[in-house]
């Protein structure tokens, strides 16, 4: 069983810089008068808020936890939005949280300093007849309990605090949920869970598989933002859930895994999910879960952005209030009129398009087509080569990678899923870390690239240069250690490979394997002219998603072979729409 497997390390107090003005434990109740400012750095209040702070809540085994709720001044009943993470109720007034506003250029006026980090801001949404609940999660700050990660007994916590919320005088009976990144994998969990009174979700760019989005991507032990994520956060009294021991004792998908997996079938809520093919945390698994989930009516999004300015951008909190008001208000807006798809397409020059209406992703008239490698021209063509023929390099030398390059005389858009199908050989070992990158060019070769946060500085450069992916937009990557390629053939389709990751396939000497490999999903425009570069690597081309994070030294030695053309036709498809 799974919870045989779960490991845990002492968890620690909140440090100073974590801790906000309003997280001491101070239960009552009070009213936030209308003009009232946290500090001064922050918006004030448009009305009055009352503020119960510290309520109890004990779940279904006995733990209580605790629970900051912002609701109207007013006999009428409202409905509330959840915002369940392990950073900390109060942290929004944080030196850490400050610091992230100020790492992706959002002024701090922007929110009123009472939201969770990545939630719904109460400043807002008070003033728009709706409560919210910032609950401190199993095991954090002043809760009971030891606190697990992205698990689902957060799933059946939160389904407890949604029920007793919903019993609440001033509660219409009505419960939704919104956030980013950790506040959007919750919601994955704990719609499965089927709350009666959870009406509507909002998962704004979250994980839905730890095992394939976090720790062990394409079977490789890669830990470092897991690493800051353990240990920058679940701070409290009790213990934590150690994922990078549980990483390193379980390789393979074992129960552990697979309970860190939402059923996503049994998520059937109203969703309005919103991506970005930027955030290489974030994309696969939001758009895994959009595909997946049972829900009939979700919506999808997908930004040319980051994350935290897109979730605060004035005109997507408004956009976010038609679905709320609609699914928790029963308002009739027309909101059901939105399109089920708006998505996005790059051109790294300025000219991005967004919004784009269509009824599914890929949109219909999107053809996957097959490129295939050339190892002797170093091209890419439609038209499969006849002659056999091997792009190597030694792992140990520079350069450590293979380039292939076709060029759209015509122009192209690329919209939906691209993947890699490429016959590999290593020479002098037994396995393999395959890294894979689809880059954009200008028609001079230049490679182009694109920061997806509102800071642009000299610093944002310098983090970005090795790492910091989900900051600066280089290309939709993929990646595969090859002796986890079995595929696991419920979950692929022909267009996103899915692995099995339950065994380990060695490579003999002289041995050809044949490897798929996902790539983040992508919408692109390659204007007459311009090029695509498809790069074969030993190592990250993107480095570390978060800036500080640890980067990951692949298990490389020897020389790597892709083998092209003739019996071993190594080929990458494309999502081209149609003219």
């Amino acid at each position: 069983m799974s919870a045989d497997q779960k490991m845990f390390v002492p968890s620690q107090p909140l440090p100073p810089e974590r801790t906000g003005l309003l997280t001491a434990y101070d239960p009552g109740t009070r009213t936030l008068a209308a003009g009232y400012q946290v500090a001064p750095q922050f918006r004030p209040l448009p009305v009055d808020i009352v503020f119960e702070k510290d309520l109890p809540v004990t779940l279904r085994d006995g733990v209580t936890i605790h629970v900051d709720v912002f609701r109207p001044v007013g006999e009428e009943k409202v409905p509330v939005i959840v915002a369940w993470s392990p950073y900390g109720k109060g942290q929004g007034t944080s030196a850490s949280v400050m610091g992230v506003f100020g790492l992706v250029g959002l002024d701090n006026d922007v929110v009123s300093g009472l939201e969770k980090f990545e939630a719904p801001d109460p400043g807002y949404w008070c003033a728009q007849g709706y409560a919210i609940a910032n609950p401190d999660i199993r095991g954090v700050v002043d809760s009971e309990g030891d606190s697990v990660l992205w698990d689902r007994q957060e799933g059946r916590d939160c389904y407890d605090l949604i029920e007793w919320l919903s019993e609440q005088e001033w509660c219409s009976g009505r419960v939704g949920m919104s956030g980013t990144s950790y506040l959007a994998v919750s919601q994955w969990f704990t719609a499965a869970e089927q709350p009666p009174h959870l009406a509507a979700i909002n998962p704004w760019e979250g994980v839905s598989d730890v095992y394939r989005d976090l720790v062990l991507r394409g079977g490789m032990p890669d830990t470092g933002f897991a690493a800051t994520l353990q240990n920058g956060s679940f701070w409290g009294k009790n213990q934590k859930e150690d994922i990078l021991a549980e990483a390193e004792a379980f390789p393979l998908m074992t129960e552990l895994w697979k309970n860190k997996i939402p059923d996503f079938d049994r998520i059937t809520v109203p969703a309005y999910v919103v991506a970005s093919y930027s955030n290489t945390l974030h994309t696969a698994g939001t758009f895994r879960a959009w595909r997946r989930m049972a829900s009939e009516q979700k919506w999808l999004r997908i930004h040319n952005s980051q994350e935290w300015p897109d979730y605060y951008d004035p005109e997507n909190v408004e956009d976010l209030r038609r679905f709320f008001d609609h699914f928790l208000k029963g308002a009739d807006n027309g909101w059901e009129q939105t399109p089920p798809v708006r998505y996005s397409l790059l051109d790294l020059s300025g000219g991005d398009q967004v919004a784009v209406a269509a009824e599914t992703f890929p949109p219909s008239n999107v053809t996957s087509t097959k490129y295939f490698l050339d190892g002797r021209t170093r091209a890419m063509n439609p038209t499969r080569p006849e002659q056999e023929t091997a792009a190597t390099y030694a792992v140990e030398a520079n350069p450590d990678l293979a380039s292939f390059v076709t060029r759209f005389d015509r122009g192209a858009v690329l919209v939906g899923y691209p993947k890699a199908h490429l016959w590999v050989e290593a020479r002098g070992a037994d396995d393999m870390d395959l890294f894979v990158l689809v880059q954009k060019l200008d028609k001079f070769g230049t490679p182009l690239q694109q920061f997806t946060a509102l800071n642009q500085s000299a610093m944002i450069h310098d983090v970005t240069e090795r790492g910091g992916s989900i900051l600066r937009y280089k290309g939709s990557d993929g990646r595969i250690r090859v002796s986890l390629r079995h595929l696991d053939e419920e979950l692929s389709t022909p267009d996103i490979p899915a692995h099995s990751f339950d065994r380990v396939e060695k490579l003999r000497p002289e041995q050809i394997v044949d490897v798929e490999i996902d790539l983040l999903p992508i919408g692109l425009v390659f204007y007459p002219g311009e090029q695509l570069r498809f790069v074969v690597s030993s190592r990250s081309l993107l480095g570390p998603m978060m800036p500080g994070a640890r980067e990951y030294a692949p298990a490389n030695s020897g020389v790597h072979v892709i083998h092209t053309g003739g019996d071993h036709a190594s080929y990458l498809q494309l999502p081209i729409k149609d003219n």
